[in-house]
């Protein structure tokens, strides 16, 4: 680092960043490019939890949140179905249930559209936020322009979305509709499951999630910023300003924190006085080695509500729904679920090794990211609770963060992220 650079960042508050996944990486680079000296603590490093198990997908059109009309109507068959996408660990039941009765009032048409609103803020352009993160560093060689796909069984499943398209619409999203030979030509991969398939251009995906954070970690580190291990359990305040960050091994100081740590931020948040009904949707994935079928882009299988995604020598199958909470050990289940919907979507494929997954997506009560500062308190910062489009998002909340921060007046309206909508009143 040069002597013009040390000077630079002497003058900048410390900036500490709780969580290594792609939500806090990104906003450790930005605020490095902005000058700030900058910490990265998390309990075991950079990529450890869902931005290594993603799809991958930089889904920029997955506006819709999962409480689409009709659900209450779904779930319970989705609940008792062998093959429903759907699962539930029935001891975990009780303590969930008051956020799942709250969670499904967005239910109605009208809230769909406020939460997509509020979620095309943050993942519009997620192939060029991910290219602009990414300048320069290891980390661009991670990142592929592609279509995203949705396969469906024929044109009649499709027109059941109808709502959920005329709101990708009603935000500038196009697409082509593809009939079965147009599919099949375009992708003769899932002929034998899809007669009508969706190709939507100007997406992205990342060919190793995991080996991507990381480089963009290690990237971070090489441009003077510091990455270490560490279990942070309260922020230190006096006179109502962050002075530091708490760890089991004493306190980091810092000016100014951000919370990131996707599903586990909830008693970080709560201590900085914002009580966010938050719930893990736990998700699993399935890694399919040297596979003898790749698909042309990343396509998700509507009828399974699962993605799979060419990546770097591997098929990854990602996927479902299971409420269980952060401390049960993964359930068999789900992964069951994807080797049949494996053995059913490509019947002829083969493979050398399988690896399966299981993760924690963050999903607050109203679907829409928490993104700002803690109210009532100076210095604090959150952003998590990106539910399924962390990676998708991650870049831009990264940058609004730092916007923050730097005093700097984001161009979206900020509003509908706001931390203080679950303040501790």
């Amino acid at each position: 680092m040069t002597e013009s650079n040390m000077d630079r960042l002497a003058d900048k508050p410390h900036v500490v960043v709780v969580g290594a996944g792609i939500v806090g990486v990104a906003s450790a680079i930005w605020l490095q490019r902005d000058g700030y000296p900058v910490t990265i603590l998390d309990r075991e490093g950079p990529a450890a939890g869902t931005s290594y198990g993603n799809a991958g997908v930089l889904a920029s059109n997955s506006i819709i949140p999962v409480t689409t009309p009709g659900l209450w109507k779904k779930a319970p068959g989705m609940l008792f179905d062998p093959d429903g996408p759907l699962f539930l660990r029935w001891p975990y039941v009780p303590r969930m249930v008051p956020w799942l009765a709250s969670y499904m009032r967005h239910c109605r048409p009208a809230e769909v559209k406020r939460i997509a609103s509020a979620i095309a803020g943050v993942v519009g352009d997620s192939l060029s936020e991910h290219q602009q993160l990414a300048q320069g560093t290891p980390a661009e060689r991670w990142i592929t322009p592609s279509d995203y796909v949705f396969a469906y069984a024929d044109r009649a499943a499709f027109d059941g979305d109808a709502f959920g398209w005329s709101v990708r619409q009603a935000h500038g999203y196009t697409w082509d509709e593809l009939d079965a030979d147009a599919f099949h030509t375009y992708d003769p991969t899932f002929q034998d499951v899809a007669e009508f398939g969706v190709r939507c251009p100007d997406h992205g995906h990342i060919k190793d999630p995991g080996r991507y954070v990381q480089d963009l970690a290690e990237h971070f580190e090489g441009q003077g910023g510091t990455v270490r291990k560490a279990e942070v359990i309260d922020v230190a305040r006096a006179d109502g300003q962050v002075t530091g960050v708490v760890t089991a091994d004493g306190v980091v100081a810092c000016d100014r924190v951000i919370v990131a740590t996707g599903a586990w931020s909830k008693p970080l948040a709560r201590a900085l006085g914002v009580n966010v009904p938050l719930e893990s949707e736990r998700g699993y994935h399935l890694e399919l080695l040297e596979p003898s079928i790749m698909p042309r882009s990343p396509t998700a299988i509507v009828s399974g509500k699962f993605v799979m995604t060419p990546m770097d020598g591997r098929l990854r199958v990602a996927g479902l729904v299971e409420f269980g909470g952060l401390n049960a050990p993964a359930s068999k289940g789900p992964i069951r679920l994807l080797e049949r919907a494996v053995a059913k979507t490509l019947p002829g494929l083969t493979w050398s090794e399988t690896k399966s997954w299981m993760g924690h997506r963050p999903a607050p009560i109203d679907s829409i990211p928490v993104i700002g500062p803690a109210p009532g308190v100076d210095g604090a910062y959150m952003g998590f609770g990106h539910h399924h489009i962390g990676l998708t998002a991650g870049p831009r909340t990264g940058r609004l963060l730092a916007a923050m921060i730097a005093g700097r007046r984001p161009n979206i309206d900020i509003e509908p992220y706001a931390p203080a909508r679950f303040a501790i009143r």
